[in-house]
Parts: C-alpha cells; structure tokens; sequence
C-alpha cells in the first residue's frame, strides 16, 4: 500500500515544468501544504505532498525511521514518473529532506529548507519529547494539539487570524494518538545531518519564518552559513510554520528559488 497524498498535475510523458515534492511538519499533515499545490498547480508545476506513515489514509508502520520514509517517497516519486524534484521540508519535513537528499541525490533537483534544524536531539529535547509521548499517551491527540499550536505562528496571528490556528488544530486532531507517537519516536531517531550540510552540493534555500519560536532565524542562520551556495530568506510576520502563515511571501521565494534552479 502507497502513501497517499495532495497532487496537482501529476505527470503520465514527462513533466512540462518541474516537480516539487513537499514534506509536512509534525504532526500535520498533506492538507498544510494545500497553500502552495494549488498556487503551483495553477502555474502549470507539478506538486505532491505525501502524508506520512499512517496520516490522512498513508499506511501505518511501526518503529519507522525517516530512512524508511525516504524509501516510501522516492518509491511515490518512481511510481508518478517522476525523475527529480525539489524537495520542500518544513520542520519534521525538513529532517526526511536531509534523508532523502543522503539517499537519493540523484533525485534532488534542489532542497528548500523551512523552519527546520540540522542537529539532532540533545538530552534535554529528547527527555521533552519523551514527555510528549507520556502526555499524548494519556490524552490523546489534543495533548498533541495543545502542545504544538502555541508554538506555531508570529504572536499577532492568535489574535487576528483564529481560523489560521482553528484549521491547524483542526489536521492534528485528526491524527491518531498512535500515530503521532510513532512520528514523534521517528523525529527523535533521526541522524544529525550536521557534518553532511558542507557536503550538499544542490541548490539549497533556507527558509523560515522571522518570528519563529521553535526553530530560530539564528538557526535557519547556521543551516546557511554551513551548506555553500545557498541562499536564506527570513518571512516577516511568520513563525514556525510559515508556508500556512504568511502563503504569499513563501510562494514568492518558492516561485524565485524554482527559476533559478531551472536556469542553472
């Protein structure tokens, strides 16, 4: 059984444009990227956002690792005759983008890094996450829901924009307990891509919300500084998940991004 996913202009001879594979955070799913499938879409790109192991229909997997998920999408990407793309990861979707770049580089027409960190867990992260998996344990998906959304958008949207935060909370409530503890396990068995980031010879472009609590512009920062070449753009007004936040300003370094790699 395949992953399931959003798609738009799915190629059968070829692809007229370019592919762009997006990798969801945790622990949303396909649905937050719906933002860009149907502006790229438009735009004549082909788009697909996979949903992760037992999200939205995709099967479940016990103990999966991203190395098992990075296998599950070159295997969509073969299947859809897709021969390369650039692969968008955001947050947990950025860690699978460092795998599948490991993996498949061949694949990877170029990698747009969003909101996401290189290194892995430190004792204090993993003890936090270990705690996550206790609370979701016994409560649920909206333990999960109550934890993340607070960390999620710039301070002004919780305010203003409560259908912003209502849809978010609305995909994680969705997920089975199960299957958000299963992710979580998988975020904190990832390897650290550290000492990999200078080795990174597509384009790349570091992407992240200025006001993102989660993942810092100071670490977007250090992602930049340690993959040569690349470029990083920093979303006014966005936090931890910018694509959703602030669509426009994201699409816009998405669109750029897109047409210089097919110059090059």
């Amino acid at each position: 059984m395949a992953l399931t996913y959003l798609g738009v202009n799915t190629p059968k001879n070829g692809i007229e444009k370019h592919a762009l594979l997006f990798l969801h955070a945790f622990p949303l799913s396909a649905a937050m990227w719906q933002p860009q499938i149907e502006v790229f879409g438009a735009e004549g790109y082909t788009g697909i956002a996979p949903n992760s192991f037992g999200i939205d229909g995709s099967p479940e997997k016990e103990g999966w690792t991203f190395t098992d998920y990075a296998h599950e999408l070159a295997a969509l990407l073969d299947s859809l005759k897709i021969e390369t793309a650039t692969v968008v990861g955001l947050s947990m979707g950025g860690y699978q983008a460092f795998e599948f770049y490991r993996l498949y580089p061949d694949k990877t027409a170029s990698l747009v890094l969003c909101d996401t960190r290189a290194e892995g867990d430190a004792p204090a992260a993993r003890s936090t996450r270990e705690d996550f998996i206790r609370a979701v344990e016994e409560n649920g998906a909206g333990e999960a829901a109550a934890r993340m959304i607070p960390n999620y958008f710039s301070t002004k949207s919780y305010s203003e924009r409560p259908e912003l935060v209502a849809q978010a909370a609305a995909i994680i409530n969705k997920q089975p307990p199960a299957v958000i503890i299963e992710a979580m396990r998988a975020i904190m068995m990832r390897s650290d891509a550290t000492a990999r980031l200078g080795a990174i010879d597509c384009p790349v472009l570091v992407l992240n919300g200025e006001e993102d609590r989660l993942t810092t512009k100071e670490t977007a920062e250090s992602i930049h500084a340690h993959i040569p070449g690349s470029t990083i753009r920093l979303l006014v007004g966005a936090g931890h998940i910018s694509n959703m936040e602030q669509p426009e300003a994201f699409n816009r370094a998405l669109f750029e991004h897109i047409a210089e790699v097919r110059q090059s």
